[in-house]
């Protein structure tokens, strides 16, 4: 508890001071922006929505490796110890239930580029 009204309270003093201290130059949205070179149009810009499919789907199948490592790490000690079935049931499950995913977005066209 002392650790974190510590951290609570260095935080708070720190932009407490960035405040205080800090240039207090506002600036023109017309502005030059970083580089010099004037800006023009709308900074957002518009993403297929391919992209974040992709992108979910990558953090789904990088978490599965995740959960893999640990399980391929620490089978034999398990096996040892009498659980090796049940854990390689568990993950037949579990790699089971990953497979039966990805052909579901497969059949549903979330990896066709179009």
């Amino acid at each position: 508890m002392i650790q974190f009204l510590f951290g609570v309270g260095f935080s708070a003093l720190i932009l407490t001071l960035a405040i205080l201290i800090g240039p207090k130059k506002k600036s023109k949205p017309q502005d030059a922006f970083e580089c010099g070179v004037q800006y023009y149009g709308d900074a957002r810009g518009l993403f297929n929505i391919k992209f974040y499919l992709v992108a979910v789907l990558f953090i789904l199948f990088d978490i599965e490796a995740v959960f893999l490592f640990p399980y391929a790490v620490n089978l034999i000690g398990f096996k040892n110890a009498g659980l090796g079935f049940f854990l390689v049931f568990e993950m037949f499950v579990f790699v089971l239930t990953l497979v039966v995913g990805l052909y579901y977005i497969w059949k549903k066209g979330a990896l066709e580029w179009d």
